[in-house]
């Protein structure tokens, strides 16, 4: 297994049970001796954790929404997950790009087009500008949009997003299968209604065969 940084993302519509797994991967790889860097999105910095505070709950258009995505994204991946993998860190992000195709494309309807471009001009790598900086792997919590809205019901008082129809987290789920169409090499799709042993199955055994983590040993 290889010490160089790896950076993993985490994607799913509210409710998809992201938080519990990348925990318990964060201890299976300080359980290998890697340091772990814990982190989400919108957030991670002190400017991008106003600017998520102001997403989630200030009104605004989907292009004012989107440009403060990729704003905080930006300080993000100079504040803290390039310095990290240079480090050779293990980057765990709770949501990254593909989120906002989800959310702010297909939920919101906004011009995908101008979300790519964005994303070129955001997300260049300290090495190479010209190269876009994307997840070594993005584990995508698929859950059916009637699942979540159960498993959410009165747990919080809901966001802007959380707060949005059961038909705009089935466009945000369109948009994830959509991103998982384009780029298939980068996802591992887990599905996420299951028990919690067997979902962390699935996680754990995406990390074995990239050979980033050894195989669970059975106590059965």
């Amino acid at each position: 297994m290889s010490d160089r940084g790896l950076f993993i993302s985490f994607e799913g519509i509210d409710g998809a049970g992201k938080s519990t797994h990348i925990q318990a991967l964060a201890n299976a790889f300080r359980a290998e001796g890697r340091h772990v860097t814990l982190t989400r999105e919108p957030g991670g910095t002190p400017l991008a954790e106003k600017l998520r505070a102001m997403v989630l709950n200030d009104p605004m258009d989907p292009l004012c929404e989107a440009l403060l995505m990729f704003a905080a994204r930006r300080d993000h991946l100079r504040q803290v997950i390039e310095p990290a993998l240079a480090r050779g860190d293990v980057v765990l992000c709770d949501r990254f790009t593909d989120a906002t195709f989800a959310y702010q494309g297909y939920g919101r309807g906004f011009d995908l087009q101008v979300l790519r471009q964005l994303e070129t001009w955001v997300q260049g790598r300290p090495d190479d500008e010209t190269l876009c900086r994307q997840p070594d792997l993005t584990v995508w919590f698929d859950l059916a949009p009637a699942v979540a809205a159960a498993r959410l019901a009165g747990a919080r008082l809901p966001d802007r997003f959380e707060s949005q129809p059961e038909s705009f987290f089935s466009s945000v789920a369109e948009g994830y299968a959509c991103r998982l169409a384009e780029q298939p090499a980068r996802f591992a799709r887990v599905q996420a209604d299951q028990p919690v042993e067997a979902v962390w199955r699935e996680v754990r055994q995406a990390f074995t065969q990239h050979g980033w983590l050894p195989a669970e040993v059975s106590h059965g």
